[in-house]
């Protein structure tokens, strides 16, 4: 596995790539937003740890301009501690979120989380793939696509809709939703799930304000429609 760790703060990031190292894992350090996503570009990367605060390009742009040609997992850092910069954070596309300062295993366990997720157990055979209507899950290739076209889709975005798929008809609450796709002990609240679910239905409803797979139980929950 290959890591981008992007922080202006040199000596964390010799830590966090010592600690990386030491479990096996390849790692990259940029140090400001434009050298970070050169090289999310450049190079193949499995995941990035990006902070918030960057010179020449902050970490939510930075974390915009690589979901415009990447799904690779992003795990932001940052020295704030309000709601609303972990949501806007969300919007923009990261799967995790950690403020600072933080205990370097609490990291290793959230990237080793995230990665898994990528390959969740229990979901179908890698070369398969499922459909409902016009909306096929590759899991060979972990895409989704509308009518032949495919959508690009973070990771976390794609086991959402894994689960809705494969259960479709099924009412979940946000509760639930956030502890069987982010995991029970994901510090993040229900808020998370809101603001992914307005992002798949941004990117596979035909009308997200009519939506025609993911339906809404009014006081209840989620549900991807039925054929």
């Amino acid at each position: 596995m290959k890591i981008l760790i992007v922080d202006d703060e040199k000596l964390l990031v010799k830590g966090i790539k010592y600690n990386f190292e030491q479990e096996g894992y390849t790692v990259l350090t940029a140090y400001d937003g434009e050298e970070a996503i050169k090289m999310a570009y450049d190079k193949s990367i499995d995941l990035i740890i990006l902070d918030l605060m960057l010179p020449k390009i902050d970490g939510l742009s930075v974390c915009q301009k690589v979901r415009e040609f990447s799904n690779v997992p992003i795990v932001m850092l940052t020295a704030k501690n309000e709601d609303m910069d972990k949501i806007l954070g969300l919007e923009y596309g990261a799967d995790d979120y950690l403020t600072k300062p933080f205990n370097i295993l609490e990291l290793k366990a959230r990237v080793k989380a995230v990665l898994r997720r990528m390959t969740p157990a229990g979901s179908q055979p890698k070369d398969s793939t499922v459909s409902i209507g016009s909306v096929k899950l590759d899991y060979n290739l972990r895409r989704v696509s509308v009518d032949g076209k495919v959508i690009d889709l973070t990771a976390k975005e794609f086991d959402l809709i894994d689960l809705f798929v494969c259960n479709a008809g099924k009412v979940y609450s946000r509760e639930n939703l956030l502890d069987i796709v982010w995991g029970y002990d994901y510090p993040g609240d229900v808020r998370t799930v809101d603001v992914h679910v307005r992002r798949l239905r941004e990117k596979i409803e035909p009308n997200p304000a009519e939506p025609s797979y993911i339906h809404t139980k009014w006081g209840v929950g989620y549900y991807f429609k039925e054929v």
